[in-house]
């Protein structure tokens, strides 16, 4: 590249992908003397000549990620007219795809961006579910989406993370008769919080195995089908003072279980 040169990127969301291929591109020549000139949101034929309007009185090239076959069209047809060269990086991709799958693209802008925020979201969740794990912090009460409470091992980590990525923000809160509930639990709306109860025995079995897991004796107090009872008892107080929805996870999977939750919050909140 042996002098100046002005690449112009369009796009019709924000043209981010067509910069980064255009500056991969340009920085396999020596010199590195170009400029990138970015136009985002192109809607209409009149910015697109304005561009190239701009792109003829310098040495330039127009690359483009444009889906709108209109606009995709109306910029090949002034390429020519102007006589410079443009580049459509997103056409031979699609042809590509729609050759193996058997349908057309949608042709929707800005689709990767609406993947993008989603993939934050469900980043975001995730990181409250942990920072908000076995009422840690019960300020995460008042902003969760979701509330689950119940005795140690009914699944609420677990429940919480898998609620997470499908980008629910979740706090969970156990339950223990010598802690009292936290006073935000009262104050949540009932149809966010979801109780977690378990057979005794099955709750027996899943923490005398936690025990060993951690090399201690299984005939801690913990394990006890007497405590697992009397926990059992108190959580269910607590719960019916909650009015929220009880769920047995006793044979339940955790997407089972998320899978009821997720029905009923769109019963109540869609």
């Amino acid at each position: 590249m042996d002098s100046n040169i002005v690449i112009y990127i369009l796009s019709d969301s924000i043209g981010e992908t067509g910069e980064q291929v255009a500056r991969a591109a340009a920085s396999q020549f020596n010199s590195g003397k170009y400029e990138i000139r970015r136009f985002p949101y192109i809607t209409d034929e009149e910015q697109i000549v304005e561009v190239f309007e701009e792109a003829k009185e310098e040495q330039s090239i127009v690359v483009f990620t444009v889906v709108i076959e209109r606009l995709k069209k109306f910029i090949l047809l002034k390429s020519k007219e102007y006589d410079i060269p443009a580049v459509d990086l997103m056409t031979p991709v699609l042809n590509s795809i729609e050759s193996v799958v058997g349908f057309q693209p949608k042709r929707e802008s800005g689709l990767i961006r609406r993947l993008d925020e989603q993939y934050f979201k469900k980043v975001e969740a995730v990181e409250f579910a942990v920072k908000y794990d076995d009422g840690k912090d019960t300020r995460g009460i008042k902003k969760a989406d979701i509330i689950l409470v119940g005795v140690s091992r009914t699944s609420k980590t677990p429940l919480s993370m898998y609620l997470a990525h499908k980008n629910f923000k979740v706090a969970n809160v156990p339950l223990v008769p010598e802690v009292p509930a936290p006073d935000e639990l009262f104050e949540k709306d009932t149809k966010r919080v979801f109780g977690l109860i378990a057979n005794p025995f099955k709750l027996n079995e899943i923490r005398q195995e936690r025990l060993r897991s951690l090399g201690l004796s299984n005939n801690a107090n913990y394990a006890s089908i007497e405590r697992i009872k009397e926990e059992l008892e108190y959580s269910k107080k607590i719960m019916e003072r909650l009015e929220c929805k009880v769920i047995d996870v006793s044979n339940k999977a955790v997407e089972e279980t998320a899978g009821i939750i997720i029905e009923i919050m769109k019963e109540n909140f869609d």
